[in-house]
């Protein structure tokens, strides 16, 4: 077995998205106004898993070489001008602040400054998140809404919120901003800015260590990780994988990282029940399905994973890492992975035939623009879906609205299809451009 041996940690120890269009609510909906699919759906995932019993979807090898992909670079890899998308994207004079008032254009030019892009790429050091992280497009806490006056943006879609990164994930730095609060990062699915106090930098041999362990994937949301000294490091989240020290009957070591007061890393031993891990990349069966999706099921919809959330994309990114399929960030990226299958130019009819002809249960995501959705089968005739929506689309006298739905649920590609203003044009079933299998 590949664990690491504690005796080495002790030495190291001393040693040491597609940006789619955003859409809030704003037309204030019937309170007795309900999602008929929410009730007449079970939103009880073992429904839908039944009978499914397979081994292991992926080669655990391949997985990880996406996962520690950056901890094998030499120098920042991506193009300075997609790492400048922001400041071409977002200008004075349409966005909004947290006040609901414009921007000025010294919150652009002071960004533009503190970004520091005459030093992109001079640091290249490996480095590791010590917490959920959330990684920005710009170098700033501060949000950037559209107008909040109309339908579908302002709060809660802040658009410089690219993704969050679990703790303890590798990552690849650029350089620092101007101000050194801030450090422009690249993990294994997504680049952009993080404080630079949530990370510390690792040296190669240790990375080379970490990812050549056996490793152990986290099953169950919002678990204290602790060290042997019971100080809290973070919270556990499905998609986490950590590096395996041993293990007993009850537990496995992990190794995890902290700091010392000088920013150094601090190489510690926390120990995690198997209750809520499991060694290796599991089986695909609908007992370790139903584990997976339980949890998925408490998440709110959270753009680009804010407030410790998920969006469409991230929420399965996160379904697969268990079973080691890697997804890429944005649901335009993840509708292109495994057997792809256009569905343009169809009417609805052809699209449900065509889906249920091809499509396999929970293997299967189904794409519209801006959008990303897991098929997991039928019931009652209808294809049922599971996806992480913050609402659904209404339209009265031409004034756009939302029916507020906001987190993980179960339903048909017609949701919200009872509601008395539902805009038929922006139906999921109507503007699906495809679908594909990530597992071939």
């Amino acid at each position: 077995m590949k664990y690491i041996y504690v005796l080495l940690l002790i030495i190291i120890s001393v040693g040491c998205a597609e940006k789619p269009v955003l859409k809030p609510a704003v037309i204030t909906i019937d309170k007795k106004e309900y999602i008929s699919d929410l009730i007449e759906i079970p939103q009880n995932v073992s429904i839908y898993s039944r009978g499914i019993h397979r081994d292991k979807l992926s080669n655990q090898s391949k997985f990880e070489k996406e996962y520690f992909r950056v901890w094998n670079l030499d120098k920042f890899d991506i193009e300075l001008k997609h790492a400048m998308w922001a400041h071409s994207a977002f200008r004075y004079g349409n966005s909004y602040g947290e006040n609901l008032k414009p921007h000025s254009k010294d919150f652009f030019d002071h960004m533009l400054e503190n970004a520091n892009f005459s030093l992109y790429g001079t640091v290249n050091q490996r480095a590791i998140s010590l917490e959920l992280l959330n990684i920005r497009a710009f170098p700033t806490d501060k949000p950037l809404l559209r107008d909040p006056n109309k339908a579908g943006e302002g709060f809660p879609f802040d658009y410089l919120q690219n993704s969050t990164v679990a703790a303890n994930k590798p990552l690849f730095i650029s350089h620092y901003s101007k101000n050194k609060k801030w450090v422009f990062v690249e993990s294994s699915f997504a680049f952009g800015w993080v404080k630079s106090n949530e990370i510390v930098t690792m040296k190669k041999k240790y990375t080379d260590i970490w990812q050549n362990a056996e490793q152990i994937f986290i099953t169950k949301e919002g678990q204290g990780i602790y060290s042997k000294d019971n100080k809290f490091l973070f919270n556990s989240r499905v998609g986490m994988m950590l590096a395996l020290i041993s293990e007993d009957n009850d537990s496995y070591t992990v190794l995890s990282i902290s700091k010392y007061k000088n920013n150094k890393p601090l190489y510690l031993q926390s120990k995690i029940s198997k209750e809520i891990s499991h060694k290796g990349i599991m089986n695909f069966n609908d007992k370790n399905i139903n584990k997976i999706i339980n949890e998925l099921l408490q998440s709110n919809y959270g753009w680009g994973g804010m407030y410790g959330q998920r969006d469409c994309s991230s929420t399965l990114r996160d379904f697969y890492t268990a079973f080691g399929i890697w997804l890429p960030r944005n649901s335009y990226k993840q509708s292109k992975v495994g057997d792809f299958l256009s569905l343009k130019n169809l009417s609805n009819k052809e699209k449900i035939k065509l889906i249920k002809k091809n499509a396999v249960p929970f293997e299967t995501l189904l794409y519209k623009k801006g959008h990303i959705v897991l098929y997991v089968g039928i019931y009652n005739k209808k294809i049922i879906i599971l996806q992480n929506v913050w609402g659904v689309k209404t339209k009265e006298n031409d004034k756009e609205g939302r029916f507020i739905i906001g987190k993980v649920v179960f339903s048909s590609l017609e949701i919200g299809k009872n509601l008395k203003f539902y805009d038929n044009n922006a139906s999921l079933l109507k503007n699906l451009k495809s679908l594909n299998i990530v597992t071939k």
